[in-house]
């Protein structure tokens, strides 16, 4: 009868997986956030987990885990049990530039083993601004000041490793300038700065930038699109305010889980949020309201965005020598 036993076993642990799917989930999920509230990751998880909550029928919590170049949070999910129940969502840095950015004996999980990629959220377009109070008034003036004075003007990141951070470096690797990162544990805290005039500017979501400018608490010197946004059509690209052709500034936002999720329940969240971003009034109030361009796909699909995206940045950060450690 052995034989009978090892079979009853292996029909217990085939049909696991789906049940698993079928009754997940069974308490509240957690999505931790790898940036201080208040910046575009923190806003674009509450806005998908409210939509969670009311879909699912359970509490769908947001916790803010900024700070150490985005590794706090996600070493949090890393650890984790591997059950579905916390989620990561968190900026391209935390993916494809940290990696990049630190030597294997300092990064406390590995992106490919620890993490299950479920599927990219938003990209966005990143604004220069500075405070009023700063010199310069535009992007072009910013590159001369830069020239004289090289390594003295600052700028404010959400993050080492984070999209404001890698796209000044781009920047300096485009115009052979220096300028002096000041890191801060996420955009919101660098913006205040920004507007105290404690530091002279950073790049943020346009989104972000958009209120501020229009109260006149800060310059807007450039946006890193392709082309001019609707939504402000006198402000022009950072390619032709700084005479650089094809430059770009920009970030994306993705959802990844626990490495070790039972697949099921991977495909369920990815069916769920994939549903949310295709809502109609979704798009309209949150989306297209926030200057967000959806980038949703299946997890294959997204592991391979990771991975290129991954191998498309070694080269800045090899050529500006940002290795963190040996």
């Amino acid at each position: 009868m052995k034989w009978l036993s090892i079979l009853a076993s292996l029909v217990c642990f085939l049909g696991n997986g789906p049940a698993h799917a079928q009754t997940y989930p069974t308490k509240t999920i957690t999505i931790v956030v790898t940036a201080a509230a208040g910046g575009v990751t923190d806003i674009v998880a509450r806005a998908i987990g409210q939509r969670l909550t009311e879909k699912w029928g359970q509490q769908v919590v947001i916790e803010n885990k900024g700070g150490g170049a985005h590794l706090v949070g996600a070493q949090s999910v890393a650890t984790a049990a591997p059950d579905g129940h916390t989620l990561m969502l968190a900026e391209a840095g935390t993916y494809v530039l940290n990696p990049n950015l630190y030597s294997h004996d300092k990064m406390p999980f590995s992106v490919e083993k620890d993490f299950i990629p479920i599927t990219g959220v938003v990209r966005i377009h990143h604004a220069l601004i500075a405070s009023p109070k700063f010199a310069p008034n535009n992007f072009a003036e910013v590159l001369a000041l830069a020239k004289q004075k090289p390594g003295d003007l600052t700028y404010g990141t959400a993050g080492l490793g984070s999209g404001p951070h890698v796209n000044m470096v781009r920047l300096e690797n485009v115009t052979k300038l220096k300028f002096l990162a000041v890191h801060y544990r996420g955009a919101t805290p660098a913006l205040n700065d920004v507007m105290g005039n404690h530091t002279n500017m950073m790049l943020i979501s346009v989104s972000s930038a958009l209120p501020n400018f229009r109260q006149g608490q800060v310059k807007m010197f450039g946006i890193g699109s392709a082309k001019r946004l609707p939504q402000v059509p006198d402000v022009p690209t950072l390619a032709e305010g700084g005479n650089l052709p094809d430059f770009l500034a920009g970030t994306w936002f993705g959802l990844a889980v626990t490495g070790g999720t039972p697949k099921p329940i991977v495909d369920k969240i990815n069916a769920e949020v994939r549903a949310i971003m295709a809502e109609p009034a979704f798009r309209e109030r949150f989306l297209a309201k926030q200057l967000y361009e959806p980038m949703d796909s299946s997890p294959e699909e997204f592991a391979a965005y990771i991975k290129s995206e991954t191998q498309a940045w070694a080269k800045v950060i090899r050529e500006q020598k940002l290795v963190i450690g040996d």
